[in-house]
């Protein structure tokens, strides 16, 4: 019995699985849904430049306006990320959808934090609310919006579910603009519920993750053919 076989196998075997990684990383690339992409972070940027226009005096309400209204327009943009045309006939690929989606996410996350970064940037400093916790909004809408588009790739066969999720996202952000703030997630810093609104915040950003990360594998009987030996 030739005892290292197995060693030599799993080594093979990871050489390969990173060949075929770094040979899938231009076509996820090229695959990523620019146009939503560019179109979201585009109007984000001119939102936060608006808070420059001479005729605009300081004012911190109108910069927490102006910067959650930027994230759900990023957040609307990545409901588009894990739309993939050809769904149906990658599923038997060697390269489950897990990675492909991991992929799609280590792409678009660098690019996401430079445009928040920029964002903020843009609002000038008297009318910029505090960074912490407008960041973690966004970052809450954000995985929000993924964690719908996540739900409906896992429980229907559709190959692009931005457009719904895009619209799901929205009538979401509708609602939370009903809920009275001392129960909703749109209190202001000199607000009473401030804290506990960021505590909602960080809750939902614990819960959609967690839905992400539950449901992104496919369903049993729709991952990827394995190949016969």
């Amino acid at each position: 019995m030739n005892l290292g076989t197995g060693t030599g196998g799993d080594a093979a075997e990871r050489r390969i699985s990173g060949a075929l990684l770094r040979s899938l990383l231009p076509a996820v690339w090229r695959t990523l849904p620019w146009r939503a992409l560019s179109a979201a972070a585009g109007l984000g940027l001119l939102l936060a430049a608006s808070t420059r226009l001479p005729d605009h005096a300081p004012d911190t309400y109108q910069g927490l306006f102006v910067l959650r209204l930027a994230a759900l327009v990023g957040a609307v943009g990545l409901a588009f990320l894990l739309d993939d045309p050809a769904r149906n006939t990658s599923a038997a690929t060697p390269i489950a959808r897990p990675t492909r989606t991991v992929l799609r996410l280590a792409l678009a996350a660098p690019l996401t934090a430079l445009w928040w970064t920029t964002v903020l940037l843009l609002v000038p400093s008297p009318t910029r609310p505090p960074l912490l916790p407008i960041t973690l909004q966004a970052a809450a809408t954000t995985v929000a919006a993924l964690a719908l588009a996540t739900t409906a790739i896992r429980f229907t066969d559709t190959a692009e579910v931005g457009r719904r999720t895009a619209a799901r996202l929205g009538a979401a952000a509708a609602v939370v603009m009903l809920i009275p703030n001392r129960w909703g997630l749109l209190a202001t810093p000199d607000d009473s519920s401030w804290e506990a609104t960021q505590v909602r915040w960080a809750a939902i950003l614990l819960v959609t993750l967690t839905v992400c990360a539950l449901w992104t594998p496919e369903r049993s009987g729709h991952g990827p053919a394995r190949v016969r030996r």
